[in-house]
């Protein structure tokens, strides 16, 4: 097996809401949800060691736990499930998205390995199969197994893959915060109460950006409320000239803007490096 490169895509939410706890561990969630340029990426090979050797690098490996995190319960549940017998791996993760940020680096990174091994260990796992096995690891991998725009329908495991292409221009910004999904979920009290359907249909895409304008993310104001810096953010990124919306991703830190042109992006990541420079931030364009 020679040494492969892989690239792991984040995720951005568009929007995201959040419904009352069900009858599952998670609660109910609507949010439309698509992958961007910006990725970690794997280098995999066989081993002769009679264990793993996993290493994380690049900008944001800070924090991560290098014994427990979506790698480590990848490589457990395909050996536990009799997939990977006394086959042992080196792997580097180089991170470029950053930890926490509700940009779902690390679920991406499991999804792109359940993938991986699928095809070249010939492990011939169906799709089904595959997607509960992606659910043991974390809520977010199954959504990552495919670089789709993807519709959470806030029903449990029900998703609507998209075939269209958004091509938006987005910036997003990491202020530095490490926010805990569980942490998060269990302060907020700020519910949806129905359902709406998301217009999937839509070939427009101005059509598609006035309809995203007027959707929120549910999670913001408790993070907010948490981390004020973070609204101060959202309303300079909401400010500049160019901006359809602004608001966190996912349980947040990172704030995302969408813009209508990638000049507008670029010029602004320029005017946050001046008013925020400890921030780190990027330009992108969905996948």
């Amino acid at each position: 097996m020679q040494n492969f490169k892989l690239k792991s895509y984040c995720k951005i939410n568009l929007f995201l809401k959040v419904f009352r706890r069900g009858n599952n561990d998670y609660h109910n969630i609507e949010s439309l949800i698509t992958f961007c340029k910006l990725h970690d990426v794997i280098s995999i090979a066989k081993t002769k060691l009679s264990k793993d050797k996993i290493n994380f690098s690049g900008k944001f490996k800070k924090n991560i736990n290098i014994k427990r995190n979506t790698i480590t319960k990848v490589l457990y549940l395909l050996r536990k499930k009799n997939f990977l017998n006394r086959k042992f791996f080196k792997i580097d993760v180089k991170k470029n998205i950053p930890h926490g940020s509700g940009l779902g680096g690390g679920s991406s990174n499991a999804a792109v390995l359940l993938n991986f091994f699928n095809l070249k260990m010939n492990l011939k796992i169906n799709k089904k199969k595959l997607k509960k096995l992606a659910a043991q690891v974390g809520f977010d991998v199954p959504i990552s197994l495919e670089n789709k725009n993807t519709f959470l329908t806030g029903e449990k495991n029900k998703i609507i893959r998209i075939k269209k292409k958004l091509k938006l221009n987005i910036i997003i910004v990491y202020p530095n915060v490490i926010c805990s999904t569980t942490k998060i979920y269990k302060k907020n009290k700020n519910f949806s109460l129905t359902k709406r359907k998301f217009k999937s249909s839509i070939k427009n895409n101005n059509k598609l950006l006035t309809y995203l304008k007027k959707e929120t993310n549910d999670l913001e104001k408790i993070v907010v409320k948490l981390y004020p810096k973070i609204g101060e953010l959202i309303d300079f990124i909401k400010d500049q000239k160019g901006c359809y919306f602004s608001r966190i991703t996912g349980s947040g830190s990172a704030c995302i803007g969408i813009f209508s042109n990638i000049k507008s992006a670029i010029y602004t990541r320029k005017l946050i490096k001046l008013k925020f420079p400890k921030y780190w931030s990027v330009v992108s364009k969905t996948i």
